[in-house]
């Protein structure tokens, strides 16, 4: 099998004054694709990810995944888990769309961008559920006031060779385990802003 999953289209939809562009993702996963196709998906999706917007929909052919759970019973499957959990995606599809698999999937990195998501029965003679949703532009302006640390940009090589430099010895030196974790929960570096830098 080809390494390039062929069965993909990415648009850009152009928004108004204000308001910044979506990227708009429709996918077709045969259920016999190859880890190689498999793995050239993900890096579309992770290039995909990094936009303000991404709406992600399609058939990705992965029925053992339990999404209430964050779970898969296959390997391919717990691979396509990781790439929606590296990426930062929420999966918002809540209805079986086959033969009580979830199969169609609405994948988004923006809580709020997709809603008013609904089966509406099959098209012709196909075995899947048409999913109807609305891209909701107007959730994209809400700004909040909470800081937050965008680990997306985060420098984990900086924040490895900070923490090598930390004499651990001495540091946590007559301290238990649990003195221990709270010593390093309630002191974080204070070089973290350059190592996560902050989401605007």
């Amino acid at each position: 099998m080809d390494e390039e999953p062929k069965e993909s289209l990415w648009v850009r939809i152009k928004g108004r004054a204000g308001a910044g562009d979506i990227i708009a993702g429709v996918c077709y996963r045969p259920p016999d694709q190859g880890d190689r196709a498999d793995e050239a998906l993900y890096r579309q999706i992770g290039a995909a990810s990094r936009s303000q917007a991404l709406v992600l929909m399609g058939d990705f052919n992965h029925p053992d995944i339990c999404w209430r759970d964050n779970t898969a019973e296959h390997k391919q499957s717990r691979k396509f888990l990781e790439c929606v959990d590296d990426n930062f995606l929420l999966q918002v599809t809540e209805e079986p769309t086959r033969r009580g698999a979830m199969l169609d999937l609405i994948l988004t990195n923006k809580e709020g961008l997709v809603g008013d998501v609904k089966l509406k029965g099959s098209l012709g003679c196909s075995a899947h559920e048409m999913v109807e949703f609305r891209i909701l532009r107007a959730a994209r302006r809400a700004r909040s006031k909470l800081t937050t640390l965008d680990f997306r940009r985060a420098d984990f090589g900086l924040f490895r060779d900070l923490l090598g430099r930390i004499p651990w010895d001495k540091a946590l030196e007559g301290r238990g385990g649990p003195r221990q974790l709270a010593n390093i929960q309630g002191s974080p570096p204070p070089s973290s802003g350059v190592m996560h830098p902050y989401k605007e």
